[in-house]
């Protein structure tokens, strides 16, 4: 009975030092995780850089598998080398290692300011930073409450003849101790919490040195298996170089120390015998030695993943590029061509969108709204591809044309995304609403948002034209049609009103949602109108300057004859 209180006790104190650094690590993400992320991306430039990126952004987050996570996001979309990637997860295998050290001294003490000091700031929700690290002050006072509990728990039974008998176990053979923490670490995301259960046991004196260091190698081996098995494109071997990498170097490390585990405890003895710091000691100088011998070799190694794990590539996976030949940069003027022929698909792509658009107006199919929002997500991979192709081209091998094409790709190809955006963010969310609330449109509002629809296709069409051909004459015609989607706005809204003086509350219902469909098809036009005839428009000088000082997305030309958009007044009708 004593072994299981004993035992539940442990469980407990171990479950609270788990949960402190969870809100240690949400705290920190919540707070400054985007920034993180940004500051990581930007300092991905050389091995050495991302080394120092990889300790930092870990030192702050705790958490060696987020910063993994991120890291091998940026190397599986292409977004940095892997040589630098693989620098960052040596500095984030040194960045774990320093809250070890910091809780490696007696700071139990403070735990209770730290929880009432978190509290306070997590009770001030006005503020949301402020607010998120409350929860990684709390988070730090959790952790260290655990860890004095966690103390005093082990000092009152470690004399049970039971719980000696399962350390003795443990203790006879080292490799089921090291099998033994990389499962747990595995399984609780985090060799911090692990390191400091394994410093407790140390420091009480319930585990010898040599056993101490086992387990604290299975602690670094548990961490780097975390990786490997989340946040990887299924299928595809490529996403996991990054991880796998991580891991052959920890498993490589671990293997050298563990057969040099006996000279290095008496080494390791002779510096420090306190039973934690000794653990906090060696956990810190494993992972700076691993570092220090990796990084010369980065390159090799990855050449080594890249030829073993090569990229899969789905013929049919509509996402992929198609028309973007990496040789033919070194002929701009033929990539050039290629990235406007892969913006055509983009053109396409946002065509069926507007077409499955239409038809959602009266369909009752929802999982048809689920592939307009998975083409969405195709229209976003393509507006990728074509970025990075066109920005990895050699400005010193364009010519000034070869330039001002550039731009016209990059911005036609933005402004169709942006549009796709609309659809898929405010166009179908309203759709949703029709099918969860069970809204009909009138024949004549359905009616109204498929012309508009239509509309928007020809535009489209115009667009895409205009694109190829730079015609000033097609330019103004585009550029025409937001007069259309304004008065249209304008109509819709008129109509909205009277129904509400009339008191038709399904129909008012009804009207509401027509009018934010409206000013979404009046949004959609006006990136294609900005992305295609604006640019034009503003090269021959008939664009007013207070128009091109001004982002195009964030305008609307006026209809007042006092402002008008352009210089001449305007001869070609509505299309």
């Amino acid at each position: 009975m004593t072994f299981m209180i004993a035992i539940v006790a442990l469980a407990g104190h171990i479950a609270l030092l788990l949960w402190g650094t969870r809100m240690v690590q949400t705290g920190i993400q919540r707070a400054f995780g985007p920034g993180l992320r940004s500051f990581l991306g930007r300092a991905l430039s050389n091995r050495f850089k991302a080394f120092l990126a990889g300790l930092g952004v870990t030192a702050i987050l705790q958490s060696s598998t987020a910063t993994g996570l991120m890291a091998s996001g940026f190397a599986a979309g292409g977004l940095v080398d892997l040589v630098p990637a693989l620098a960052v997860m040596l500095g984030a295998n040194v960045g774990t290692t320093l809250i070890v050290q910091v809780l490696s001294f007696d700071v139990a003490a403070v735990s209770p300011a730290l929880i009432l000091l978190g509290v306070l700031m997590f009770r001030r929700a006005q503020n949301p930073q402020v607010h998120d690290l409350g929860r990684v002050f709390i988070g730090i006072g959790f952790m260290l409450l655990a860890l004095h509990q966690l103390l005093a728990v082990l000092t009152e039974y470690a004399d049970t003849p039971a719980f000696e008998a399962v350390l003795s176990a443990i203790s006879k053979t080292p490799v089921l101790s090291l099998i033994l923490a990389a499962i747990l670490t595995w399984a609780a995301h985090s060799s911090v919490a692990v390191v400091l259960l394994v410093m407790s046991l140390s420091s009480k004196g319930l585990i010898d040195p040599y056993q101490a260091f086992a387990l604290t190698l299975g602690a670094n081996l548990g961490t780097a298996i975390n990786p490997v098995v989340e946040g990887n494109t299924p299928g595809d071997l490529s996403a996991k170089r990054l991880p796998l990498g991580n891991l052959a170097t920890r498993v490589a490390g671990i293997g050298i120390v563990f057969t040099a585990l006996s000279p290095i405890v008496t080494w390791m003895m002779a510096i420090d015998t306190d039973g934690a710091r000794i653990v906090a000691n060696f956990h810190t100088a494993f992972n700076l030695i691993v570092a220090v011998a990796v990084m010369p070799f980065l390159g090799p190694l990855a050449n080594l993943l890249v030829r073993l794990l090569p990229q899969k590539i789905d013929a049919t996976d509509p996402g992929l590029p198609r028309y973007l030949d990496a040789s033919a940069k070194e002929t701009p003027v033929v990539a050039l061509q290629a990235a406007a022929r892969e913006v055509l698909r983009l053109v396409d792509i946002l065509g069926e969108m507007l077409k499955g658009t239409k038809a959602a107006l009266t369909s009752n199919d929802r999982r048809a709204l689920s592939a307009l929002r998975r083409m969405d997500t195709i229209l976003d991979r393509l507006n990728k591809a074509v970025k990075q192709y066109l920005t990895s081209i050699d400005p010193d091998e364009l010519s000034e044309t070869d330039r001002h094409r550039l731009d016209e790709i990059l911005l036609f190809s933005t402004g169709l995304e942006h549009a796709g955006d609309v659809l898929d963010q405010n166009v179908l969310p309203h759709l949703a609403k029709r099918l969860r609330r069970g809204i009909k449109f009138s024949k004549d509002g359905q009616r109204e948002l498929s012309d508009l629809i239509d509309r928007l296709s020809t535009n489209l069409r115009t667009a895409s034209a205009l694109f190829m051909s730079q015609d000033e004459r097609v330019a103004r015609m585009l550029a025409d049609e937001k007069i259309v989607f304004r008065e249209a706005e304008r109509e819709g809204m008129s109509d909205h009103f009277k129904r509400l003086r009339k008191g038709d509350i399904d129909t008012a219902e009804t009207s509401s949602l027509h009018l934010d469909l409206l000013r979404d098809f009046k949004q959609i036009n006006s990136h294609l109108v900005a992305a295609t005839a604006y640019p034009v428009l503003e090269r021959k000088g008939e664009l007013l300057q207070s128009r091109t000082t001004r982002h195009p997305d964030l305008e609307t030309p006026s209809s007042s004859p006092k402002n008008p958009v352009f210089r001449r007044s305007r001869e070609i009708p509505s299309s």
